[in-house]
């Protein structure tokens, strides 16, 4: 099957969730999983970056795409099944800018990869109605250029003069998960999509050669990990 069609597969399956989603903003959706087959994990490994760093299993794109067919195949019946293991993260730290701070980013393996990035399609099209016009962050078809245009266009509206900036300091590492949980039941109740969302939630991380499970947070540098900030956004206003 070409990437046109799996793509066209895609898109018509997500405005499905979209519309549904749409049509009961107060229910929780039950039955996600049944999109999530092989067209869809084809599509999410050709929207799945190929050349970023490689996860704890040393595994670059050009060897996965050895046996393309069959390690999706793989993928997607465990993912059914229940049977896939979420692999640690292996941490790195860059600079963050100011003076002697690092950001601590999670790099998961590229199979890891490519199912969060087939979960993100399945939630996207849900969390897109119920998001508000001016939420622009890690949004599909919105940009940092348009997020300063509709300020600049409020701020001269509604003679704003003055704008406050805020940064919440270390959210990833003190995500809550029971509060996470509890807005995803809100919208997302397929047990298929919360069991590998409490997987990745629960992964481990390698840290300088040291492996921890951490109670709280979500690495970042993650796919799933700006989405979960954007869920629990959407619960306030």
């Amino acid at each position: 099957m070409t990437e046109t069609s799996d793509s066209e597969i895609v898109s018509t399956r997500q405005r499905r969730i979209a519309q549904l989603a749409k049509q009961m903003p107060e229910k929780g959706l039950t039955s996600l999983n049944q999109h999530l087959d092989l067209a869809w994990l084809r599509e999410a490994y050709r929207r799945t970056r190929k050349d970023g760093a490689v996860g704890i299993d040393g595994q670059t794109a050009a060897d996965y795409e050895k046996d393309l067919e069959d390690n999706l195949r793989s993928l997607l019946e465990r993912a059914k099944s229940g049977t896939y293991w979420a692999p640690p993260v292996r941490r790195v730290h860059i600079p963050k800018g100011t003076e002697g701070e690092t950001r601590p980013i999670g790099i998961p393996t590229l199979e890891d990869k490519v199912l969060q990035r087939a979960i993100v399609m399945l939630l996207e099209p849900i969390y897109e109605q119920d998001f508000k016009y001016f939420s622009y962050g890690f949004r599909p078809g919105r940009s940092a250029h348009e997020a300063l245009a509709c300020i600049w266009s409020q701020c001269r509206t509604h003679r704003i003069g003055w704008i406050l900036d805020v940064d919440v300091r270390k959210y990833f590492d003190t995500l809550d998960h029971v509060h996470l949980r509890s807005l995803l039941d809100l919208r997302v109740r397929d047990g298929v999509i919360r069991r590998l969302i409490g997987k990745w939630l629960h992964a481990g991380v390698l840290d300088r050669g040291q492996l921890s499970y951490p109670t709280e947070g979500t690495p970042q540098g993650g796919v799933m990990t700006p989405r979960t900030q954007k869920i629990t956004s959407s619960s306030s206003g």
